[in-house]
């Protein structure tokens, strides 16, 4: 608690049940296995978008450092963690579009065009080059299916998992509201808006295959100022947003959580590997940004909110969001007027 106090953060009760719970699935894991024995930064300005009049949201970056891996300078935990606790939230855009994070939900009307494709963000695919997802061909004609399905369902495929307040999967909760992220002795706890992820650092093997998860099984440890990850055992049900792209239940991630000197930014670099859907293996990179008491509260990116206090003292109060089905927003739901796609 002193540690989260340093950092301005107050914690609600709620957060205590996470606490119990990485307690409870230590001691789950320990049952399991015995069940189955028996960087530096590089200068590069980050160019912002303007904020249009009466917009909540932050400005969208249209580019974002590149973050090498390399030594940490920075504070450490009493374990040895560089301390990167705090609220983050990416910067250039959600989880409507990742191949142009920034155009919106494809097929969706617009009221006024995009712009030259170079004014925008770059492709969250940073590898292959040309920022596509390379996909198989039956699972391309897949995601089709579903980005048209998305403005009409007529089925239960068509409607994104959000929508029935299912854990967001992995990449997708680093780019849908912005989120905490604590650290205890041993482990990193990422806490979304429709969950939570725990990144074990103590050496556990992976949880036996049989057992799926929506965010996968994740296990790391650091190197300097990165935090490499290894994840495996999903559950092939999470969608990586609205634009419909997906991962089987053979998939495993490699990641790279690469933070910055002064900790106010990482980079998530994470290379996906699953031949069952994709002809080779791909990479998605996310920037994010740590908030400060610099910035305001803009109901998107840092929710959480500065609280009144009768001292000096900063605190920001982060509420639990609940999620209930069908609270809007998600694929609009089905309709007797016919929808007019947009290509």
């Amino acid at each position: 608690m002193n540690h989260m106090m340093k950092h301005g953060i107050k914690r609600f009760s709620g957060y205590s049940s996470i606490f119990l719970a990485l307690c409870a699935m230590a001691a789950s894991e320990s049952s399991l296995a015995a069940d189955e024995a028996k960087s530096k930064a590089q200068p590069v300005a980050a160019t912002p978008v303007v904020t249009p009049l009466g917009q909540t949201r932050i400005a969208r970056e249209t580019s974002f450092p590149k973050l090498v891996s390399g030594k940490w300078s920075g504070p450490r935990l009493p374990d040895g963690q560089p301390d990167i606790s705090g609220l983050w939230s990416n910067t250039i855009g959600n989880h409507s579009n990742l191949e142009d994070p920034q155009a919106g939900v494809i097929y969706e009307a617009r009221k006024k065009p995009l712009g030259p494709r170079e004014e925008r963000a770059p492709s969250r695919i940073s590898d292959p080059q040309d920022g596509k997802f390379p996909f198989q061909p039956w699972a391309k004609e897949k995601v089709e299916q579903f980005r048209i399905g998305f403005h009409n369902p007529t089925n239960p495929g068509h409607v994104e998992p959000n929508a029935r307040c299912a854990p967001g999967g992995v990449p997708k909760s680093f780019y849908w509201h912005g989120y905490d992220i604590l650290q205890y002795p041993g482990y990193v706890l990422f806490v979304f808006d429709n969950g939570s992820r725990i990144i074990h650092l103590d050496n556990k093997a992976h949880l036996p295959s049989k057992l799926k998860l929506w965010n996968g099984d994740s296990r790391g440890h650091w190197e300097g100022n990165t935090l490499v990850v290894d994840v495996s055992n999903h559950n092939g049900k999470a969608l990586f947003g609205r634009s419909g792209e997906f991962v089987s239940e053979n998939a495993t991630i490699k990641e790279k959580y690469i933070f910055s000197d002064d900790g106010k930014r990482f980079n998530y670099e994470g290379t996906f590997d699953d031949p069952t859907i994709y002809t080779r293996p791909f990479t998605i990179t996310i920037p994010a940004i740590k908030y400060t008491e610099a910035e305001d509260s803009d109901g998107w990116n840092l929710e959480a909110r500065w609280a009144k206090t009768k001292t000096s003292a900063k605190y920001l109060e982060h509420d639990e969001r609940i999620c209930f089905e069908n609270n809007g927003g998600f694929g609009l739901g089905a309709t007797d007027t016919p929808q007019v796609l947009v290509k």
